[in-house]
């Protein structure tokens, strides 16, 4: 099978303009193959949360995407969403898969742990996340991993694996050379120099490098 990663983007944690970022959003993933899109805003109430889904999710499906809600399954399978993402403090995997169903996407965060890693993928997590592999602003990163996680995460488990944390076209080459499915880019889309639809476009070409290196 050959290789493949793909990038994963996450929304930046508030949207101020709801329109506005639609249009960038599309215009963003017009600009190269992105895999899904996790909405992602932090804190915020439930009804700014449901506003972003509603009007994010036909953008996002429309280009054949898939809608990831961060942290709230009950939340996304309200919204239908496509998946969800949890974390190590959210709701237990096999509670989420209960409440989203046999269907959806459910990821979860595992740190720099294989450990933790292994049992998501034995409890049927569609995704396992590793991170942060690089200094990131969005998020207080408890954590940080190496690259050869996904390596040896690629050679003994079939679940897919997210590189998660500070990445940017800089550095995506190394993370898609060492093993990882998806790329998962939040800063590094939005506050990139040239625009979000630059950066996918210098994304996605440093992927297919790394998965040149890997084949």
């Amino acid at each position: 099978m050959t290789p493949s990663c793909r990038l994963y983007l996450i929304t930046p944690p508030h949207i101020d303009d709801l329109a506005a970022f639609g249009r960038t959003l599309a215009a963003a993933m017009d600009a190269g193959d992105v895999a899904a899109v996790q909405i992602r805003l932090k804190d915020q109430p439930e009804a700014i949360i449901a506003a972003a889904v509603d009007a994010l999710s036909p953008i996002i499906q429309a280009r054949g995407a898939a809608v990831i809600l961060n942290d709230d399954p009950v939340l996304a399978a309200k919204l239908k969403c496509d998946g969800v993402h949890i974390g190590q403090d959210d709701m237990p995997l096999a509670q989420a898969r209960k409440v989203m169903g046999p269907d959806a996407m459910i990821g979860v965060t595992c740190h720099d742990s294989r450990h933790l890693a292994m049992e998501a993928a034995e409890a049927g997590a569609d995704y396992v996340a590793f991170g942060a592999f690089f200094p990131t602003t969005t998020k207080d990163a408890p954590t940080r991993a190496e690259p050869e996680i996904l390596s040896i995460w690629q050679e003994v488990m079939e679940t897919p694996c997210v590189a998660i944390g500070g990445i940017t076209a800089d550095n995506a080459r190394g993370l898609a050379a060492a093993g990882a499915d998806f790329l998962a880019v939040s800063a590094g889309v939005w506050a990139h120099p040239e625009g979000p639809a630059a950066a996918v476009q210098a994304i996605n070409a440093q992927i297919a490098l790394g998965l040149a290196e890997r084949s």
